[in-house]
């Protein structure tokens, strides 16, 4: 199963590439974490933030590899505990199908992605720096991985 960061923004700082990659590469080839980046909209002191966020959001929905779960990251969505992702894990690798999660830029993810999603997944109520999310959700599905593995990560 291949599970898809589809995440608005690149030129991350390097601790972002870093923690990142440290914890995507060590899924294995029964779950592999890949990154896709979209390119952000510019943001200035005019800028039209409703119709960016829209065209990021057209982007990101372009960029879904064909026949994935699509889960949005969205504040109004169902918040998980690592056992709880661990089960949807289990659940995506015997449903035989690849997973899409989708991650907005500044503004959040527009109203097409949200309503795409086949599933809504909260991180926390509060909000995060987008160049944050991608460790923490490397790391953490790596965690959840580690559960279904019974490896001693999780301790």
């Amino acid at each position: 199963m291949n599970i898809y960061l589809l995440a608005v923004g690149n030129k991350m700082p390097d601790w972002v590439t870093k923690g990142y990659h440290e914890y995507a590469k060590r899924l294995t080839s029964d779950c592999q974490l890949k990154l896709i980046e979209i390119a952000p909209g510019k943001r200035g002191k005019n800028a039209d933030l409703v119709r960016i966020k829209k065209t990021e959001g057209e982007k990101i929905l372009e960029a879904i590899p064909k026949s994935c779960l699509v889960v949005a990251l969205e504040v109004t969505g169902k918040p998980w505990s690592t056992q709880e992702l661990s089960r949807q894990m289990d659940h995506w690798l015997h449903g035989g199908q690849d997973v899409a999660l989708l991650v907005g830029g500044p503004e959040g993810l527009s109203e097409a992605c949200v309503a795409r999603a086949d599933v809504k997944w909260s991180l926390s109520p509060l909000t995060l720096p987008h160049p944050l999310v991608r460790v923490l959700l490397s790391e953490q599905l790596y965690r959840a991985y580690s559960i279904l593995k019974n490896h001693p990560y999780h301790r």
